[in-house]
C-alpha cells in the first residue's frame, strides 16, 4: 500500500497535468460552407490548409454546397436543425435576407469582438465594407470573394476578325460592331453574358447614374421597389435583343453557367464576374483581355461606378465562444494585408482591405498583368445613392424573374418593354411580400 500511494498520486498529478497540456488539448473545429467550384474551389480549400498549417488550435474543414442558393437553402435547413455550419458564405443578393434573420447570424463585429481579435472596419475598401454594414454602422459579414462586372474579351478572335487585340469596345455600338466583325470572321457566339439581371440591370443602371430601385436602391426602407423601366433600360435591352435575332449576341444560360463558354473559347466576348479570371487563367488556350463595362456615350455622367458582387462570409448563431476565438482568428488571418492581396492576384477578386490594394500595386502586378485592376479602378470611384449597389429582400427570387422574362425577350417571345414591365410587375409582388414579413 505504502508503495501504492505515490504511484496513485503520480498518476494523477500525470492526468492533470495531460488535461492542461496544449499536446492534447482537442482542436476547435470550424465548418464552413461555400459556394467555391473548380479553380476557386482549389483557392478556398489552399487558404483553409494554410491557416490551419500556420496554427495548432483551430482547423477549418470547407465544404462545397452547390450554388449559392442551394448552400444558402442547405444552410437555414440545418440551422433550423440545429446544425448550421459556423461559417457560411452567401452571395451578395442573399444579403438583405441574412440581414432580416434575426437570431439565426451573428454580426462578425460582435464575433471579433468576442474572439478578442482587433477589427476595423474602416481597413476595407468603402464600396465593399458599406454594402455590409446595417444602417446602424455595425458590419454584419465579413468581405470575402468581391467581385465587380468586367468585360472579357478573346484577343485572339479579335486578331483574326481584323480587330485591335489590345482595344477593346469602350461603348454598346462599338460592343456591337465588334461582333458582327468577329461573326464575319466565322465565330458563332461573338458576345454573351452571365448573371443577366447583376449585368444588365444592376451594374448597368449603376455603371449609368440611373435608379434600379427606390428609396437608394433598397438601402433606404423596405418599401422599395423596382426602378428599372426606363427609356434607357428598355432601349438598352432592346438592342440586345436585335443582336440576338442577328446571332451576335447568344444567350447561354442563367447565372454563371456562360463563364466556361468564354474561357472554353466558344464566344469570344462576354460580360461578367472579375472573379472568372482565376478560372481563365487556368483553362484558357488563348490570349485574352478585361477592359470596363461597356456604356452609352449619350447618357451624362457615364461611366460613373460598378456594383459590388460576389460574397462575405456570416456567422452563425448558436456556436461556443471557444469557436467565435477561432472563427475570429481565421478572419483575422484572411485580412492579412498579404493573404488578401495573394487571394486577389490569384482569383481577379477584388482586394477587400486598402493595405492588400496598396501591396498589390507595389508589387507591380497590374502592370505586369494588363487589366486586372480594372475591377478595382471601377469600384474606387465615387458612388451616388444610384450607384451604392443594390440590396433587396427576396433578392434571388426577383432575380429568377428578371431570366425568365428575358429569355421570353431574347426568344423573340415578347418585346424589350413587355419583358421589363412583367418583371417589375413580379419583382414588386416579392418586394411587397418580403416588406409585410419583416414589418417588425
Amino acid at each position: 500500500m505504502k508503495h501504492l500511494f505515490p504511484l496513485a498520486t503520480a498518476l494523477a498529478t500525470s492526468l492533470a497535468l495531460a488535461a492542461f497540456s496544449p499536446a492534447v488539448q482537442a482542436q476547435t473545429e470550424i465548418q464552413w460552407w461555400h459556394s467555391m467550384p473548380g479553380a476557386l474551389g482549389d483557392w478556398v480549400n489552399d487558404l483553409a490548409r494554410d491557416f490551419n498549417a500556420s496554427q495548432k488550435d483551430v482547423k477549418i474543414v470547407p465544404t462545397y454546397k452547390g450554388t449559392y442558393d442551394e448552400s444558402m437553402t442547405a444552410a437555414i435547413a440545418a440551422f433550423r436543425a440545429g446544425n448550421a455550419p459556423h461559417i457560411l458564405q452567401v452571395f451578395e443578393v442573399g444579403t438583405a435576407t441574412m440581414m432580416a434573420s434575426k437570431g439565426a447570424i451573428v454580426p462578425v463585429g460582435e464575433v471579433m469582438k468576442a474572439g478578442g481579435a482587433s477589427f476595423d472596419a474602416g481597413a476595407y475598401v468603402p464600396a465593399v465594407a458599406g454594402y455590409y454594414t446595417a444602417p446602424s454602422g455595425q458590419m454584419l459579414s465579413m468581405p470575402f470573394n468581391s467581385s465587380t462586372t468586367v468585360f472579357h474579351y478573346n484577343k485572339d478572335a479579335f486578331k483574326a476578325a481584323g480587330l485591335d487585340p489590345n482595344k477593346a469596345p469602350s461603348t454598346w455600338p462599338e460592343v456591337a460592331l465588334a461582333a458582327a466583325k468577329l461573326k464575319a470572321s466565322g465565330h458563332k457566339c461573338p458576345f454573351t453574358t452571365s448573371w443577366v439581371s447583376w449585368t444588365q440591370f444592376e451594374s448597368f443602371s449603376a455603371w449609368h447614374n440611373v435608379e434600379y430601385a427606390s428609396k437608394n436602391n433598397g438601402f433606404g426602407g423596405l418599401d422599395t421597389r423596382l426602378a428599372f423601366n426606363t427609356p434607357l433600360h428598355v432601349r438598352h435591352i432592346e438592342n440586345l435583343a436585335n443582336m440576338a435575332k442577328q446571332g451576335l449576341f447568344v444567350y447561354k444560360g442563367r447565372g454563371n453557367a456562360p463563364d466556361s463558354t468564354f474561357y472554353s473559347g466558344e464566344c469570344a466576348m462576354m460580360t461578367g464576374s472579375s472573379g472568372l479570371y482565376a478560372n481563365i487563367k487556368k483553362n484558357a488556350k488563348f490570349a485574352s483581355g478585361i477592359a470596363p463595362l461597356p456604356y452609352y456615350p449619350d447618357v451624362p455622367g457615364a461611366p460613373q461606378n460598378t456594383v459590388i458582387g460576389g460574397a462575405s462570409l456570416w456567422v452563425m448563431a448558436g456556436k461556443k465562444p471557444i469557436e467565435h476565438k477561432g472563427i475570429a482568428a481565421f478572419f483575422n488571418y484572411l485580412a492579412r494585408p498579404e493573404v488578401a492581396s495573394e487571394s486577389h492576384k490569384r482569383t481577379g477578386y477584388l482586394p477587400v482591405t486598402k493595405a492588400a490594394f496598396e501591396l498589390t500595386e507595389k508589387s507591380g502586378f497590374y502592370k505586369a498583368n494588363p487589366g486586372t485592376d480594372v475591377a478595382v479602378t471601377q469600384m474606387i470611384r465615387k458612388t451616388t445613392d444610384k450607384s451604392r449597389g443594390v440590396r433587396l429582400g427576396n433578392f434571388v427570387q426577383i432575380r429568377t424573374i428578371i431570366d425568365e422574362e428575358m429569355e421570353q425577350v431574347w426568344g423573340g417571345k415578347k418585346s424589350a418593354k413587355e419583358g421589363i414591365d412583367a418583371a417589375i410587375s413580379r419583382g414588386n409582388e416579392q418586394l411587397e411580400r418580403f416588406q409585410k414579413a419583416n414589418k417588425g
